[in-house]
């Protein structure tokens, strides 16, 4: 994927996956109970909106014309509370509650391109989050199954998703520590992880089927990560099985989960 489909991202320090809000709003927590409660007709409403943030993101760089598609036919509005609804197509993070945040709509955007979904793909997504980045994958792979370590957050996520029309089928969800991944199911074609461990799990490395691609934050809590794209070239669990590509110096928060903080071998 050509670097500049990605580099304007490295001036968004505060549009990391699930970020703390900006400083421009009260960094506050919003409630599960103010979320606004989507129905299919979200699909039809703000359409405009939709479509001045796509030619935003064509023109930061956001090239692959189906991503930006996505982009614009997912309602944004439907996965945050009400109390940010003037504020869902905005270019940034909002806040969806237990410290966490509806990614930035350009990492969206840039990490789905970078792992290139494809319609026949089976697809994992570590950190469901307000399941927006859900829903975009939806409308790219065959089947997507993501993974939420908070509880409350995977079943409002739920929620939204189903209420949005997004059944079992398109996507299926678990709670759960994301590390180990999602064994049962592999392997998968497209995995995305939207926090950052130190290192990259072995789990997710070992389930991506051939040619398959993993986009993940990796680095050190509260200092600079790299943004990393790993592609499965051959059978393994060598270093030798994958070829890594780094794209962009970015900040997320740290990775929860049980697996995460055990000391690895």
């Amino acid at each position: 994927m050509p670097r500049s489909s990605f580099g304007y991202v490295l001036v968004l320090a505060l549009g990391c996956a699930r970020r703390e809000a900006d400083e421009s709003r009260p960094a506050v927590s919003a409630p599960a109970s103010g979320v606004v409660a989507p129905r299919a007709g979200a699909f039809d409403e703000r359409r405009e909106e939709r479509a001045r943030l796509t030619s935003h993101l064509a023109e930061r760089g956001v090239s692959d014309p189906s991503v930006l598609q996505a982009m614009r036919k997912v309602p944004r509005h439907a996965f945050v509370a009400a109390s940010w609804s003037d504020a869902a197509y905005d270019d940034r993070p909002l806040p969806i509650g237990h410290g966490q945040t509806i990614s930035q709509p350009a990492v969206v955007a840039s990490m789905t391109a970078a792992a290139r979904p494809r319609r026949e793909d089976k697809c994992l997504e570590v950190g469901t989050g307000s399941g927006y980045q859900a829903a975009i994958l939806a409308e790219l792979c065959g089947r997507v199954f993501s993974i939420e370590y908070l509880a409350p957050l995977a079943q409002q996520a739920e929620r939204t998703l189903r209420s949005l029309g997004y059944g079992p089928e398109r996507i299926e969800l678990r709670t759960g520590d994301g590390y180990v991944g999602w064994p049962e199911q592999a392997p998968f074609q497209v995995v995305i992880v939207t926090a950052a461990p130190e290192q990259v799990p072995q789990p997710l490395l070992d389930q991506l089927a051939l040619g398959g691609r993993l986009v993940i934050p990796v680095g050190p809590r509260d200092e600079a990560q790299k943004l990393e794209l790993h592609r499965r070239t051959s059978a393994g669990k060598s270093a030798s099985s994958f070829e890594r590509t780094s794209l962009m110096a970015v900040r997320f928060v740290p990775f929860l989960g049980d697996a995460a903080r055990a000391p690895q071998p």
